[in-house]
């Protein structure tokens, strides 16, 4: 190692072959090799993959734009018919609340008019039966008053007292 120290120490010379160092024989098969490429035609090679590539994005992104594209159709499509879903739903609605209102006002106006019947059907239930208590009470005074007429004129009156009542009926029938 130390020998080898004291070499580079000294200034030793690069290896060279003609004249050239490594750097500049690097340098030369570097470029043979650059132009055996572009003799076998690889930049060409290289050229088309990339343009087929490139094809092939651009091919990619405009099916991906048609694509969003009619998406954004479908979107708009199926807003509308929500909206419309949305709107049908509601005049369902209103008029399902007018329906109701009208059922509650019909039952309503039915109920007073049930209500009316059946309060009059019980007044003339009441009358009825006031006019037959009515009648009752009359025909028992009547007949009360009878047997107790009756019961008088059997005990005041004799056969002489309704020969005379006869005698004035007769004789006020026969001025009249």
């Amino acid at each position: 190692m130390a020998n080898l120290a004291l070499i580079l120490a000294e200034g030793a010379a690069e290896p060279t072959a003609f004249g050239l160092n490594a750097t500049v024989w690097v340098s030369i098969a570097m470029l043979v090799f650059l132009a055996i490429l572009a003799w076998k035609g690889v930049p060409k090679a290289i050229g088309t993959m990339l343009d087929n590539k490139i094809a092939e994005i651009s091919r990619q992104l405009n099916e991906a734009e048609a694509l969003r594209l009619e998406a954004e159709s479908l979107k708009a499509e199926y807003e509308a018919k929500l909206a419309s879903a949305a709107k049908e739903a509601e005049d369902m609605r209103a008029r399902a609340d007018a329906e109701a209102e009208a059922l509650v006002a019909k039952a309503k106006a039915d109920a007073t008019a049930l209500i009316a019947r059946r309060k009059q059907m019980a007044e003339d239930r009441i009358a009825a039966a006031e006019a037959s208590a009515l009648v009752e009470v009359r025909t028992a005074a009547a007949k009360a008053a009878t047997e107790a007429a009756a019961m008088l004129i059997a005990d005041k009156h004799d056969a002489a007292a309704d020969k005379a009542l006869v005698d004035q009926a007769i004789a006020g029938v026969a001025k009249g």
